[in-house]
């Protein structure tokens, strides 16, 4: 994964990066309003904040971490904005301190699908740490059914299992749409929604 300068000029640039559209993912919502993002959550790779902060708005306590500093600022200026409670951190999810096992939920939004193969077996490792036992994660990203080579590593569902494989109970893999920025490849992209299940 690259470092957080270049996540920084993601953020900085005079158009919004493809994945900051502002607004939560539809899939991410929908969990919302079916009472799925209560308790402790943390949101992993928050970006600028928009699915912390409705969980937040829904009464769960959250943290939002990302390696933008910048996009983690705007995160705060938002929470401050909309009147909410949200502890958001700059840092990377791999290395930075994080509270063990305190956590009910656990959402991903287009991270996953950033590391190499080593480094998503580590990172799933470090969500689970974060989780109490019974707690979930819940996580979108890039499918193999999106075509083109542009943008992100796409998964396909074999690796999404294996890499959920210890320590894990998935409850399902769905073939979702994660909205984007329009860019010249695409308007949308085909995404899996993965639940998943402290074991």
């Amino acid at each position: 994964m690259e470092g957080p300068e270049s996540w920084d000029a993601a953020y900085s640039r005079d158009a919004p990066a493809p994945w900051d559209i502002q607004r939560p993912q539809p899939a991410i919502r929908a969990l919302a309003e079916s009472g799925r993002l209560t308790g402790a959550v943390l949101d992993s790779g928050c970006g600028t904040g928009e699915h912390a902060l409705l969980a937040a708005a829904g009464g769960a306590r959250v943290m939002g971490v990302d390696l933008s500093g910048v996009a983690v600022e705007r995160a705060r200026r938002k929470a401050a904005d909309r009147g909410l409670d949200v502890r958001f951190e700059a840092g990377d999810v791999l290395t930075m301190a994080l509270p063990q096992a305190a956590f009910d939920v656990v959402i991903d939004s287009g991270v996953l699908h950033g590391f190499d193969d080593d480094d998503r077996r580590r990172y799933v490792e470090r969500l689970h740490a974060t989780l109490r036992p019974g707690g979930r994660c819940y996580l979108l990203c890039f499918s193999d059914r999106q075509p083109g080579d542009w943008g992100p590593r796409r998964l396909r569902r074999d690796e999404i299992v294996e890499t959920f494989a210890s320590g894990w109970n998935v409850a399902r893999i769905e073939p979702v749409v994660f909205e984007i920025n329009p860019l010249p490849e695409a308007t949308e992209v085909q995404a899996w929604l993965v639940e998943a299940t402290s074991a």
